[in-house]
């Protein structure tokens, strides 16, 4: 399927909304809604994507994918999980009342950062006994520069208005953490809007299990719903870029005496010597040093 062109006259252009398998729910720019095949294995799609659509016996095909300006998926040594395409931002979701892995939160700010894509902390159910305490627990990202932003999804979810207004935003969480709460807070519609592509997909439990996007009112903005994750491998990044990804550590990992230094045993690494020294956290190496682990496996195997 070609990459190229995806706007050739007299085939209409669209954007995938839902996926299941093979199958996918596709936004049609003149306002109608299509099920799409796509054929063959050589490409995969994921909500967020723009497509070419053609008619094949009356039903829809996928038959181009634009270029993608962002790719965000999580990936270890044997397999990779396409997440969403085409994003700006991502949104972060944490609450207090459900244990918080902050390495897997650290993992997303990796990927958000691979793909050029602000980030986004949103502490979640401000409603609840010793939220406020919670929330001072994430002072360290914010300063980092990463906007931390408090609501209850129940009780009040305008203060992430602005942030989602206009861009295209993936919400990503552990399970439990309100998500499907705070995207129907945005999103009216929502509910109705999931039971649609689920019935359309023949699928009752895809849309929890599967990446499905929802569109902003009054503007171009979109919202991708994610499923709740317990993992989230980065083994498709290179050595460089998950450095660079580390926004506290790049400059100091480019004073290492080695280029290629794995900021671990190695003499005169400028990153350990900053742990030493108090300069960086020491779970942010940790992190670092783990996800170089990961890629090596993928790009220098035994």
């Amino acid at each position: 399927m070609s990459r190229a062109d995806a706007t050739r006259v007299g085939t209409p252009n669209g954007l995938v909304v839902a996926t299941h398998r093979r199958h996918y729910i596709v936004d049609l720019d003149g306002g109608h809604t299509i099920e799409c095949l796509l054929k063959g294995r050589a490409t995969t799609l994921a909500c967020g994507d723009r497509v070419e659509v053609a008619r094949d016996k009356g039903n829809g095909v996928i038959v181009a994918l634009a270029p993608r300006r962002s790719l965000l998926y999580r990936s270890d040594a044997f397999k990779e999980k396409l997440v969403a395409a085409n994003v700006t931002q991502v949104l972060a979701v944490v609450a207090p009342d459900v244990p918080v892995d902050e390495h897997l939160l650290n993992r997303w700010i990796i990927a958000a950062e691979t793909e050029r894509c602000r980030f986004v902390l949103v502490v979640n159910k401000s409603d609840l006994v010793g939220s406020d305490r919670f929330a001072q627990r994430f002072a360290p990202y914010a300063a980092l520069g990463y906007p931390v932003v408090p609501v209850s999804a129940k009780l009040d979810a305008i203060p992430l208005a602005p942030w989602v207004r206009g861009q295209h935003s993936l919400i990503i969480g552990q399970s439990g953490m309100g998500k499907s709460t705070l995207i129907n807070a945005l999103l009216h519609s929502t509910q109705a809007r999931t039971g649609e592509l689920s019935h359309a997909l023949h699928s009752g439990r895809h849309t929890t299990t599967a990446a499905t996007l929802y569109r902003l009112h009054d503007d171009d903005g979109w919202l991708v719903d994610s499923p709740g994750m317990k993992v989230f491998g980065l083994a498709h990044c290179t050595r460089e870029a998950i450095t660079e990804a580390f926004v506290d550590l790049r400059e100091i990992a480019s004073q290492c005496r080695f280029r290629d230094c794995r900021h671990d045993r190695e003499p005169d690494c400028a990153v350990t010597a900053a742990v030493a020294e108090g300069r960086v956290a020491p779970q942010r190496v940790t992190l670092l040093r783990t996800l170089l682990s990961e890629t090596r496996k993928v790009w220098d195997p035994p």
